[in-house]
C-alpha cells in the first residue's frame, strides 16, 4: 500500500509525542500500518503521514533482506491469535528466507571477481533467477546506498579532520567529556555549539549511542543539526538526512535528536543530553528535571552550556552550587571561584565546571575575534556581560528577566508568518522602529505585529542590525521592507544621526514618526514598554537572547537637575540596548491608555 503524503487536516485530534514514538517503535519491529492502527487506535491516514514526515524507513533501510524477514517472522510467531492469513504469510516468508539462504551460498562462491551485491540487488537476482533471467551484477565502484552510513569512520578520521581545528578550550572539553555532568559558562561567539556538534557526532559514531540536543526552541536546536550535516558533507562527503538523523555506525544504529524547550516532547528519548543557552531558557528547572532523566543510565552524560544572563535565573543556583548546599549539606561547602573554574574543575556536586571568557579563547588559539574592535563597539559594562562571563543583576534594571522570558515563544507556532515568503505577513498590519548607529553600536530596525484588538499581544517578527552602513543604504533597506510588509507606523530616533534616515524614509513612507529624545519622551517610551511587558503582551522568538539582554541593560538614572530618566550607558559616542530602543519606537504608536482609539498619539517632535 502506498503511503499517504498529505498532512492531516487542521482541527483533527492532536497526539502526544509519546504516541508518535510508540508508533515508530512498532513500525521498526515490523508491525504494518493497519496493525499499528489496531494497537494504538490511531487512524491509518495519520500513521502514514507520521511515517513519511519522520522518515521511519531510514532505520529499515539499514537491515538486510534476511534481517527484515526474520523480524517479521518473529513478530508473527509471537502472536497469540494467529489467523489463517498470518500462518500463510509465515509460510511464504520462511520459503523466501530459505531461497535467499541458498542463493547467498551460490553468490559467495561466484563473486571472487566482483563486489558483493547489495540486498536490493539480491532480491532482483532472486526474482530474475526464478524467471530464468540473468542476475544483476553490482559494480565494484558503485557507491554504498545505505542511508546515513558512517560505519567506515574511525577515531583517526576525526583526528585528521576535526581535532586539529580545535583551540585549547575546545580540546579541554573533549578531554573531559567522560564526566557525567558538565556545566560551562562561556563568552558569546567562541564556537561552543559548533564544537559540541562534533563531540556528539564522534561519540555517536564511535560508540553507537544516541545524542539529544535541547535549546530554547526547536529552531535553535536545529543549529546543531545544521552544523553536523555541513561538517560531515564537507569533510567526509556524506549527505546526512532525516530528523532525527538516524545513523548506521560500526557499533550499531543510533539517532541524533533535536528537541525544543518543551517538557512534553523532551522526555521520550534516551541518550547523552546537551542543553544549549541554559541561562536564557524559560522554565529551566522543569526542563532540566525532564531532560536529565533522559540520561538516567550511568554511562550517559549531561552537558549544559550558556552565556550568562542574570543572577536571578532558575539555572543560577545550579551553577553556583546553591542547589547542592541546600539539599545535601548541613554545613555550607565552598565551591571553586572564577579563576579556578577557568581551568575546569570537578566540583563537590559531581559537576565538572568550566568558564571560558573571550580572553581564554583567544589565548587558547581562537583567532576569529578582534578584542580591540569589540571593545570599541560595546560599552565596558556590556562587553563584560557579553564576552567576559559577567552576570547581570536585574534587580538594578527597569526590566526583569523572568518578565521578559514570559514572552519567549517558538516562532514556528506563528502560522500566519513565513519569513521566507515575498509577503511574510501577508497584508496584515505591522509597525516598525529604527534606532540609529552611533560610534559603538549597530543601527537596529525591528518589525512588530500589533494586536488586532485593544489590549492584545504584540509580536516581534523580525530584527535587523546594520553596521558601518551609511544612512542612504539604511533608508533603502527600510524601503525594501515597506514593499514586503504592510507598515502602518515607523518610529525613527532623530535625536542625532537618525535624522538623515528619517528624511529619506519620509519621502517613501509619509507616516514615519520622528522621535526626538528628551527626559519626557524617554520616560514615555520606557513606561509604555514596561507596561506592555508586565501585562504579558509581548511575544518574541526564544532564540533572540540579545533581545531580552538589550532590555535588561536599561537602568533608571538621575538627570543633572535631579530628575529621573532612563539610560543604558547611551551617549552620542556610546550606543547600547539598540534593539530595545528600536522596539520601543514601534510600541509607542499604541496610546498609553489602550482603551483609547489608535488615532490619539503622543507628540515627540
Amino acid at each position: 500500500m502506498s503511503s499517504i503524503s498529505s498532512k492531516p487536516s487542521a482541527g483533527k485530534k492532536q497526539y502526544p509525542e509519546e504516541i508518535k514514538v510508540a508508533a515508530r517503535s512498532l513500525y521498526l519491529r515490523k508491525y504494518t500500518i493497519p496493525e499499528i492502527e489496531l494497537e494504538l487506535s490511531v487512524p491509518k491516514r495519520t500513521l502514514y503521514y507520521w511515517q513519511e514526515a519522520g522518515d521511519w524507513e531510514a532505520f529499515l533501510r539499514h537491515e538486510s533482506v534476511e534481517e527484515a524477514i526474520k523480524r517479521r517472522i518473529t513478530l508473527l510467531a509471537e502472536k497469540d491469535d494467529k489467523s489463517e492469513k498470518h500462518l500463510n504469510e509465515m509460510d511464504r516468508l520462511i520459503k523466501q528466507l530459505n531461497t535467499l539462504g541458498r542463493y547467498r551460498q551460490t553468490e559467495i562462491s561466484n563473486t571472487k571477481l566482483r563486489a558483493e551485491p547489495s540486498d536490493s540487488d539480491m532480491m532482483q537476482n532472486v526474482r530474475k533467477k526464478m524467471a530464468g533471467a540473468p542476475a544483476v551484477v553490482r559494480s565494484k565502484n558503485r557507491k554504498n546506498k545505505i542511508k546515513n552510513d558512517l560505519s567506515f569512520l574511525t577515531e583517526k578520521d576525526f583526528e585528521q579532520k576535526w581535532f586539529k581545528r580545535w583551540y585549547k578550550g575546545q580540546r579541554d572539553l573533549y578531554e573531559n567529556q567522560h564526566h557525567r555532568n558538565r556545566f560551562c559558562l562561556k563568552s558569546r561567539q567562541i564556537g561552543f555549539t559548533w564544537y559540541f556538534s562534533q563531540e556528539a557526532l564522534i561519540r555517536a559514531v564511535l560508540k553507537g549511542e544516541d545524542q539529544i540536543f535541547l535549546s530554547a526552541t526547536r529552531r535553535q536546536a536545529e543549529v546543531f543539526r545544521k552544523y553536523i550535516r555541513k561538517l560531515v558533507a564537507e569533510d567526509f562527503d556524506i549527505e546526512l538526512s532525516g530528523n532525527p538523523i538516524l545513523l548506521n555506525t560500526a557499533n550499531g544504529k543510533c539517532g541524533l535528536h533535536f528537541l525544543s524547550n518543551n517538557s512534553m516532547s523532551a522526555q521520550s528519548e534516551s541518550g547523552h543530553v546537551y542543553i544549549d543557552e541554559a541561562f536564557w531558557i524559560r522554565g529551566f528547572d522543569e526542563l532540566y528535571n525532564v531532560a536529565t532523566a533522559m540520561a538516567t543510565h550511568k554511562h550517559l552524560t549531561r552537558t549544559i552550556f550558556s552565556t550568562p544572563s542574570v543572577v536571578n535565573h532558575e539555572a543560577y543556583p545550579l551553577w553556583s552550587g546553591e542547589v547542592y548546599n541546600k539539599r545535601f549539606t548541613r554545613k555550607r561547602v565552598e565551591f571553586p571561584g572564577f579563576k579556578e573554574l577557568q581551568s575546569g574543575v570537578l566540583c563537590p556536586d559531581n559537576f565538572w565546571r568550566k568558564i571560558i571568557t573571550l580572553d581564554d579563547a583567544v589565548e587558547g588559539g581562537f583567532d576569529r575575534i578582534d578584542k580591540k574592535q569589540l571593545q570599541q563597539e560595546y560599552s565596558p559594562e556590556r562587553f563584560k556581560q557579553l564576552f567576559m562571563c559577567d552576570f547581570v543583576d536585574d534587580t538594578l534594571g527597569v526590566f526583569r528577566l523572568n518578565t521578559l522570558q514570559e514572552g519567549a515563544v517558538d516562532p514556528d507556532n506563528w502560522q500566519d508568518f513565513d519569513p521566507k515568503a515575498q509577503r511574510p505577513f501577508g497584508n496584515m498590519p505591522v509597525w516598525g522602529g529604527y534606532d540609529p548607529s552611533r560610534h559603538r553600536d549597530d543601527a537596529s530596525f525591528v518589525i512588530v505585529a500589533p494586536p488586532l484588538t485593544p489590549g492584545g499581544k504584540f509580536r516581534s517578527l523580525q530584527k535587523f542590525h546594520w553596521k558601518d552602513k551609511n544612512f542612504t543604504w539604511q533608508a533603502e533597506q527600510i524601503k525594501q521592507l515597506t514593499e514586503r510588509f504592510n507598515f502602518q507606523h515607523i518610529g525613527v530616533d532623530t535625536t542625532g544621526p537618525g535624522l538623515g534616515v528619517f528624511d529619506m524614509v519620509k519621502n517613501f513612507f509619509p507616516l514615519a514618526q520622528s522621535i526626538h529624545y528628551s527626559v519626557n519622551s524617554k520616560n514615555l517610551l520606557v513606561q509604555k514598554a514596561k507596561s506592555v511587558w508586565e501585562e504579558g503582551r509581548m511575544e518574541y522568538p526564544a532564540e533572540w537572547t540579545d533581545f531580552a539582554h538589550a532590555f535588561l541593560t536599561i537602568r533608571q538614572t538621575s538627570t543633572n537637575s535631579g530628575g529621573m530618566t532612563y539610560s543604558a550607558g547611551r551617549t552620542m559616542s556610546t550606543g547600547h540596548a539598540d534593539v530595545a530602543w528600536a522596539t520601543m519606537h514601534a510600541l509607542i504608536h499604541e496610546p498609553l491608555d489602550t482603551g483609547r482609539q489608535n488615532c490619539s498619539r503622543v507628540a515627540f517632535g
